[in-house]
């Protein structure tokens, strides 16, 4: 598998008031198990903080790369050929796109705690998806990623 120009990888990681919260889960599991004695409050902290901390690491595991040739965001794979213009939006025109613009159709990959956004036409006739909505924290670097990898491939 050949790379493109310009690699792009971006993790969309969770926010770190995320893991003070699994620890505030923890913590709430621990005084639930405290009249059951310290040993079960213990693994309440343990087990419920460990709990938490794992679905939120697994929400913010989710991958945007520009390799190969290909566009991957989460589970998709896109041909760059098979992608249009794209176009960075502010955190308000984001907003807009995900709520009350979204088209059914499209395929979104949001994390709200990520303001900014990138949205990428599909341009493949067979494909009835029209447009990629990305949240990313770096939408010129992914968009020049991109516009270097349709260069390369054309």
């Amino acid at each position: 598998m050949q790379l493109s120009t310009a690699p792009y990888e971006e993790r969309l990681t969770a926010p770190r008031s995320w893991w003070l919260i699994s620890f505030l889960v923890g913590l709430s599991f621990a005084l639930i198990l405290l009249p059951f004695g310290t040993l079960l409050m213990l693994g309440g902290l343990v087990g419920g903080t460990a709990a938490a901390a794992v679905v939120a690491s697994s929400y913010g595991s989710v991958r945007i790369r520009v390799v190969g040739g290909s566009l991957i965001a989460g589970e998709a794979k896109i041909p760059v050929t098979a992608l249009g213009e794209a176009v960075i939006m502010d955190p308000e025109e984001a907003r807009a796109w995900r709520t009350y613009k979204a088209d059914t159709r499209a395929f979104l990959l949001l994390r709200a705690y990520i303001p900014r956004a990138l949205r990428v036409e599909v341009t493949d006739p067979e494909d009835p998806t029209p447009y990629l909505y990305l949240s990313t924290r770096e939408p010129e670097r992914l968009a020049a990623a991109l516009k270097a990898a349709r260069e390369t491939a054309a």
